[in-house]
């Protein structure tokens, strides 16, 4: 049976992964140290997600208690699978702007040299393997807040005749702009992707995501904004929106579309390979909007207030150009939109998300 191994195997996307390729006839090996829970806190834990995954699939997942900043834990797996890995899905990370602020070190060896560790790894015991990286739009920095944007009731937008408003391709420089200490951890993970797939020729692709989500999400305040608007709405808990007058606009991909992705690239591959991946404009919504919606949903009113300062690095609008990939790969094609996402979000956890006394 041939391998695949999922970095991150308890998150949104890297468990998304693992249920997609073990249904495609891969042993999937997953690492998962669940960091989350250290990082945002005991509800962001991905110990059930993992427990559920090991219940559906005993024998063809394995998910290994192991930290990608463990080089000689990695080069012990990788050497004991060999060749038969085919597929290497790296979405492990410290997702954060504002948890890197406060531990830098932390932040920046999980994922610049953790990411290092795994192309290493690759490199040495499974050169064909196809290597995806789930990389963000945080590596352009904060360019996008220089663009012309227009004030609309409930949004920002870009004048229709702008190159952009389409979506934002990877034409957009990374240079000279405020990125956040994650930002640029996961730029050099980023740079590093593509130089191993130039470099030593390896099949690698950087998929530049905007806001990833969907039901399995553990959405906290500094992380996974859908999820927690939603569980904010459904539970009565109060909600901070940060800066821009709530007008700020996020594309938004579900998960089971970014796996599709990943897919297709497989199928496909090539090195180096670097796109924006999100949900264009077929699914992106202001913070109004995704307000508006969640309420209308869940039929109940969000408790939420504005918070006057925006944080560093953050986007005042982002829609990716998904154009390049369609291109690349027709057969694929976002099948979710925000309203599609947020009602499988109420959906799923409507037992588990109830109203505060």
């Amino acid at each position: 049976m041939p391998v695949a191994i999922v970095t991150g195997s308890g998150g949104l996307v890297g468990s998304e992964s693992v249920r997609h390729f073990v249904g495609a006839g891969y042993d999937v090996v997953g690492f998962e140290n669940d960091m989350r829970a250290k990082f945002f806190g005991p509800d962001a834990s991905t110990a059930r997600t993992t427990r559920a995954l090991v219940d559906s699939y005993s024998k063809e997942f394995r998910t290994l208690e192991l930290d990608i900043r463990d080089a000689a834990g990695i080069e012990r797996v990788f050497a004991e699978h060999g060749n038969a890995i085919e597929l290497v899905i790296h979405t492990a990370a410290q997702p954060s702007h504002d948890w890197a602020a406060q531990d830098p070190q932390t932040d920046f060896a999980v994922n610049a040299n953790g990411t290092l560790n795994l192309l290493e790894a690759t490199r040495k015991h499974a050169p064909g393997a196809t290597f995806v990286f789930c990389s963000t739009n945080k590596v352009y920095g904060d360019l996008p807040n220089r663009l012309p944007l227009v004030e609309l009731a409930e949004r920002l937008e870009l004048p229709e005749d702008h190159r952009y408003y389409k979506g934002i391709d990877t034409t957009m420089s990374i240079d000279k702009s405020t990125h956040s200490l994650f930002g640029v951890s996961k730029a050099a993970a980023d740079l590093l992707v593509q130089e191993y797939g130039r470099y030593f020729e390896l099949p690698t692709v950087c998929f530049r995501g905007g806001c990833l989500t969907g039901p399995n999400h553990a959405g906290t305040q500094l992380h996974g904004f859908l999820s927690y608007l939603m569980r904010c709405t459904m539970t009565g808990e109060a909600y901070t929106v940060f800066g821009y007058e709530g007008k700020q606009v996020r594309d938004n991909i579900h998960a089971a579309d970014l796996i599709a992705a990943f897919a297709a690239f497989h199928r496909a591959p090539r090195a180096a390979a670097v796109y924006n991946i999100g949900g264009g404009r077929q699914s992106n919504c202001s913070m109004l909007e995704a307000i508006e919606q969640c309420q209308e949903i869940a039929g109940r009113e969000l408790q939420w207030s504005l918070g006057e300062e925006s944080r560093i690095g953050d986007h005042r609008w982002w829609i990716s150009d998904l154009e390049p990939f369609k291109r690349d790969y027709p057969d694929w094609d976002i099948t979710r939109d925000v309203r599609e996402i947020l009602r499988e979000i109420h959906d799923r956890n409507a037992e588990r998300w109830v109203a505060r006394a």
